[in-house]
């Protein structure tokens, strides 16, 4: 849940900063690529410290080689994108690009839903839940483009 308030909650203060005088934001395509990068600065912070991380790890399906090393490269592209959004010049590609990397991690969360695990101590989302935040996130991508 936390990226879905991080997504909505800087896209609507970024868009109420352009429509208060901030050219860089006077629109709703700027303040979009900014709320995606937040939820994916967010996001891409488990990815490398404390009990997230190894719970990462663990959603990562068993068949996948090097879960630890998969974990990293994808919150290297998350923070990669997210920054990606940021430059004008890049954030369409980052756009699209985030939006094929969510597409291929969303296996590790039905899997992980599948089996029941934890991230930091809780469930994981249920898949149905999980499977209509992730068409969000993919559709608010894609509207990034």
């Amino acid at each position: 849940m936390a990226p879905l308030i991080a997504l909505t909650t800087g896209f609507v203060i970024l868009r109420l900063l352009g429509a208060a005088g901030v050219d860089a934001l006077d629109g709703w395509l700027p303040a979009l690529r900014g709320g995606l990068a937040l939820m994916f600065l967010l996001t891409a912070s488990a990815h490398f410290v404390g009990r997230r991380r190894a719970d990462l790890i663990a959603m990562v399906p068993r068949r996948l080689p090097r879960p630890d090393l998969l974990v990293t490269v994808t919150g290297v592209l998350e923070l990669a994108g997210a920054v990606g959004l940021l430059l004008p010049a890049t954030a369409p590609w980052a756009a699209g690009c985030l939006a094929l990397l969510m597409l291929a991690m969303f296996p590790a969360n039905y899997d992980a839903a599948r089996r029941g695990l934890t991230l930091a101590g809780r469930p994981v989302t249920p898949l149905a839940a999980r499977t209509l935040l992730q068409v969000v996130f993919v559709a608010a991508a894609v509207a990034a483009v």
